[in-house]
Order: C-alpha cells, then sequence, then structure tokens
C-alpha cells in the first residue's frame, strides 16, 4: 500500500491519501487538493509529490 500525507506536501492538513500504486495515489491527490485546497495539480507539481509518497509500513 502507498500512502502520501497530505502534510508533507506543505499543506496544514491531516489527509492521508492510500492507494496501491503511485498513480492512484496522485489521481487522489490530485482530486484532494482541488476540492479541499483548491490548488490544481500541474505535471510539475504532481512530479514533486510523487516523491512524498511512500511504501506503508
Amino acid at each position: 500500500m502507498k500512502t502520501l500525507h497530505c502534510r508533507d506536501a506543505g499543506f496544514d492538513c491531516e489527509a492521508i491519501v492510500r492507494a496501491d500504486t503511485d498513480e492512484e495515489v496522485l489521481a487522489q491527490a490530485a482530486q484532494h487538493a482541488q476540492q479541499v485546497h483548491g490548488v490544481t495539480v500541474t505535471p510539475e507539481l504532481a512530479a514533486g509529490i510523487k516523491s512524498l509518497i511512500h511504501d506503508e509500513a
């Protein structure tokens, strides 16, 4: 399982995105960023966010 903590992306937010693949995490994170934070995830931003995705222990 892959995880991304919204806080790691620089937001004051406790949300955690979990999915089976990096691509699924990015898709969910982009939706969350748009709906909750009003941020559109560009390809450049997605590339930076991808480095923040970790395998869940």
